[in-house]
């Protein structure tokens, strides 16, 4: 008995070896404590001994303080690294396609011109192709803008899906996203007629669709006589009604379809009521409303979230996901499944610091050993029921005589019937059981869906607090993540082979540093909120080491200040003929020297034992200073200034890159001949950059003088630490030096050169203050 138990286990839980990094991390760390001490020890010895400038010195005192912490936060994220294995192929073994559990799964998009249709339209029909019981998946798409061409885009997708999704399945097909599949070309000359022929049809139709879908206009089909788009005349995204469209039900086909039909997911198109006087959540809200609509709809037991431009790479995925989530003992082990992020069409050697690589597979499967990855926002397996806010004691203790009453319910959940009614089966209910909600037609659930959607809805409910998707960040994945695991869930990791989703990282200056910006002022928001990582540890069931290794990522906003003024020391002390390091000549010079080369081969380390290569690893680490003193800055500001009551945060939605073959309306050809280069606007976030680096040319400039000039004095003022650190920052803020001679997009604009200069001749005139 023991030995089919093994033979049918569905996962492993495999632990990875770590020994020589851990020592790698302690040399770090002693280096660090060992700055930390000398300086010190020079901030208080008597007389002369003490350092010509000392409030220099208590400056990087406090900033190195700050640099350990940080680094023995990173310490206990990667201490314990694992990874999971799955078996899909055992899944028969254990259960019937019958009895697999059904998914929901939720697609999101906010803005049809940053978000074009088309990207949304790849990744709804990659879903609808994966390889899982076709009754057992329907696919809801939330549109935020509430455009007619984005459901247009929809309703053309589901009509090509006949097509294409027994194409995929005939033939094996491993991506089911149309635009990664038809880029690669056909299979060959080894191909038979018979599927050439098929290829080539399907090629056609799939162009014949994107045509469609790029040609159409959002007056056009509301103006058309057919009535269908008529729910979107006067519709204004930030006012309209509740829209909600069955755009492929697999419950109700006739005898007469069912051969054309057979094997095609649902597909229902959904945007949600807004107004004016009602506060939305920005994605969490969207996230609510698709979870609401389901419950009455299909109340799938498994719920699957992913961006728009996130499509599924493996269309194993669901079957992966199912190995983790039925493969443990108990459920408390996988509250939710979570696949790393990784990026298809990716630049080379990551120019600007997006793809993440590293934080994926270094802090990534180290927090799996902890409690469990954190929720990344996409790409994420999801029982209801956690997301209900049932705790997991109570998830495998339900009976009938702890059920909630329906008073407890309405409280909770809302005054919908039939969600009360779709959330007790799935609090009291088995995952394998057939809801008790779905009916044969799915269109005879739009009403109730209207109605669990309505702006109102939630008012006095538990929804973004208890239940749901958590509101008060703009990280809201995160923030959901804590609050799931400060429940006593764990998460598991989920990386199969080909991986599981694919996205687009953003490109640019722009719109990278627009989306880091988001993260980091959600991040803060976290972290002055009561979802506190420590309060939640202290108080409920968050792991100690997992809310340490949630610090991680919480607190860079508040490492902006800290780098910045760190940065800011080296061009002082040259400008101000004073120093922050020891000599050159002095014993101590050896501890900074041993740190900065042992931590900078420790970081390339990293990135060679990823497969990446020494470009990528100072791609990053540039962009990190970089991020750090533009995006981290000003998300640490915006929130400050919200707490005091002087701002208010924005949600910005990051541009998705259009797929699609045709390059006529790709922009700016300029543009497009160096995609890697850094491109700027006039955002008030390339100021700080922009004024560092210009401060640095200076402190070099003004350095070198000296040095040239023979007016170094003997003592107390700059040496060469300070001339290799503005050197350093030099390199790092290249692309900015680039910009201030740059043309066109590629280079700064005058109103951002013209601040940036403002703020370094202030910062010279305090230097040159006495």
């Amino acid at each position: 008995m023991a030995s089919t138990k093994t033979m049918l286990q569905l996962q492993e839980r495999v632990r990875l070896p770590r020994t020589a990094w851990k020592l790698a991390d302690l040399a770090v760390l002693f280096l660090l404590l060992a700055l930390l001490a000398r300086r010190a020890s020079s901030l208080v010895a008597a007389g002369c001994a003490a350092p010509a400038c000392t409030w220099c010195w208590v400056a990087a005192l406090i900033c190195e303080a700050w640099f350990t912490v940080v680094w023995l936060i990173n310490i206990n994220a990667k201490w314990n690294p694992v990874r999971f294995d799955t078996h899909p192929e055992r899944l028969a073994q254990r259960t019937s396609d019958d009895e697999l559990p059904a998914v929901d799964m939720f697609v999101t998009t906010a803005d049809p011109k940053l978000e074009p249709p088309l990207v949304t339209m790849n990744t709804v029909l990659s879903l609808l192709a994966l390889d899982y019981p076709a009754g057992k998946l329907t696919c809801y798409v939330s549109d935020d803008g509430c455009s007619a061409v984005t459901c247009y885009g929809l309703r053309e997708a589901a009509e090509f899906a006949k097509l294409w999704v027994p194409f995929c399945k005939k033939y094996g097909v491993g991506v089911r996203a149309p635009f990664v599949y038809f880029s690669s070309g056909a299979a060959g000359a080894a191909a038979d007629a018979e599927f050439l022929r098929a290829w080539t049809l399907m090629k056609n139709e799939y162009e014949e669709l994107v045509r469609r879908i790029e040609n159409a206009e959002e007056d056009s089909l509301v103006r058309r006589g057919d009535g269908e788009f008529t729910e979107f005349v006067g519709a204004d995204r930030r006012n309209h009604p509740t829209i909600i469209k069955v755009l492929r039900d697999s419950s109700s086909k006739s005898k007469s379809n069912q051969a054309a039909d057979d094997g095609i997911p649902s597909l229902i198109y959904v945007s949600r009521e807004k107004s004016p006087t009602q506060h939305h959540h920005f994605k969490a809200g969207a996230m609510n409303v698709l979870t609401r609509v389901s419950g009455v709809v299909t109340n799938s037991p498994i719920m699957l979230n992913v961006d728009c431009d996130m499509f599924a790479n493996n269309p194993q995925v669901a079957l992966h996901a199912m190995c983790l989530l039925l493969g443990f003992d108990d459920d408390v082990h996988s509250g939710f499944v979570q696949a790393p992020q990784k990026f298809y069409g990716a630049l080379n050697d990551d120019p600007f610091g997006n793809q993440m690589q590293v934080i994926f597979e270094k802090i990534g499967y180290g927090v799996a050993g902890l409690q469990g990855l954190f929720y990344c926002g996409t790409g994420c397996f999801h029982r209801r029921k956690v997301m209900y806010g049932v705790p997991p004691d109570s998830a495998t203790t339900t009976s009938t005589k702890d059920s909630p009453s329906y008073k407890e319910l309405q409280n909770k959940f809302g005054g919908s019937n039939e969600l009360i009614e779709s959330a007790r089966s799935i609090i009291s209910g088995d995952m394998f059981k057939s809801p008790t909600t779905v009916v044969a037609d799915l269109t005879n659930r739009v009403e109730a869906a209207k109605q669990v959607s309505a702006c109102s809805f939630e008012t006095g409910t538990s929804w973004g607090q208890e239940v749901g998707w958590v509101y008060g960040s703009m990280t809201e994945d995160v923030l959901t993540g804590q609050r799931i695991h400060a429940a006593g869930w764990r998460s598991a990791i989920l990386n199969p082979d080909p991986p599981a989703f694919l996205g687009g990282a953003p490109t640019g200056g722009p719109a990278s540093l627009s989306q880091y910006k988001r993260w980091a002022t959600g991040l803060l928001e976290i972290l002055l909120s009561r979802h506190n990582p420590v309060l939640l540890s202290a108080f409920k069931r968050l792991d100690f080491r997992q809310c340490v290794a949630y610090l991680v990522i919480d607190v860079w906003p508040v490492r902006a200040p800290f780098e910045l003024c760190y940065a800011l020391l080296a061009p002082y002390c040259l400008i101000a003929n004073r120093s922050f390091l020891p000599k050159s000549s002095e014993p101590g010079f050896v501890i900074p020297l041993a740190l900065f080369l042992a931590y900078n081969a420790y970081n390339l380390g990293e990135y060679k034992d990823c497969r990446l290569s020494a470009r990528a690893w100072w791609n990053n680490h540039r962009m990190q200073r970089i991020v750090s003193a533009s995006a981290w800055l000003l998300a640490f500001l915006t929130v400050v200034l919200k707490t005091v009551g002087l701002s208010e945060t924005v949600f910005e939605v990051t541009r998705k890159e259009q797929q699609s073959s045709s390059d006529g309306d790709a922009g700016d050809g300029a543009d497009d001949a160096d995609p890697g280069r850094f491109t700027f606007d006039s955002s008030p976030v390339f100021v700080p950059p922009t004024a560092l680096a210009m401060l640095s040319i200076v402190a070099v400039a003004v350095g070198a003088w000296r040095v040239v000039a023979g007016a170094v004095p003997a003592a107390g003022g700059p040496g060469a630490g300070e001339l290799v650190c503005c050197g350093w920052l030099v390199l790092c803020f290249w692309p900015f030096v680039r910009g201030l001679v740059g043309k066109g997009s590629y280079g700064i604009p005058w109103s951002v050169r013209l601040k940036a200069a403002l703020l370094v001749a202030a910062f010279a005139h305090l230097c040159t203050r006495n």
